[in-house]
């Protein structure tokens, strides 16, 4: 039976939670059931095991990277969206570490609702790269582009990457602005 109060989603932050604090790798599911304060049988009237546990995490990670880069980028267009859109996927994976993993390592996981959410992100960033007039093929290999300059910046930081006396904010600007003259550039030339 059900611990009253417990439901999936309150088992999704938790989770989540303990990901930001310890790292998603030490994310099991006793730690989890410890935390909510139950035996761990009950968490399997929520999920289907570990693997189960860290799927749906994904996409709750996905949902609220979209929800959060969404917000920021609202009333935005061209330079100041996509200047927006970075700032906001930086601070997401700075304040939530473990989650932001769940992200890129269980992205393979099947679940029902991740090729939905990813669809919402990728939208998104779809919509933010329309007014650089690029051809459809274009777009997308400019929003690989993006979504890999933002990864490496976020998961080299969370590594401990960047050892240098440099700010990394100054080095993102830097290369973002390199990225938008690029953006520039090509619809100059279409």
């Amino acid at each position: 039976m059900a611990k009253m109060g417990l439901d999936r989603h309150t088992l999704l932050v938790a989770a989540a939670e303990l990901a930001d604090e310890s790292g998603l790798d030490s994310l099991t599911l006793a730690a989890l059931a410890q935390k909510l304060k139950v035996r761990s049988p009950s968490l399997y009237n929520h999920v289907n095991g570990l693997p189960d546990l860290r799927a749906a995490l994904t996409v709750y990670c996905i949902r609220l990277l979209v929800e959060t880069t969404r917000d920021a980028v609202i009333g935005k267009t061209g330079d100041e969206a996509v200047q927006n859109l970075c700032k906001a996927y930086l601070g997401f994976a700075r304040s939530r570490p473990g989650l932001y993993e769940a992200f890129y390592k269980v992205n393979t996981q099947q679940h029902e609702e991740l090729e939905s959410v990813k669809q919402e992100l990728l939208n998104l960033f779809l919509r933010i790269m329309e007014p650089y007039g690029l051809g459809e093929k274009e777009t997308l290999h400019a929003i690989r582009g993006l979504r890999s300059l933002l990864h490496g910046f976020a998961s080299l930081e969370q590594h401990g990457g960047f050892q240098m006396d440099l700010r990394v904010d100054e080095s993102v600007a830097y290369v973002l602005q390199a990225f938008l003259r690029g953006l520039h550039a090509e619809r100059g030339r279409s």
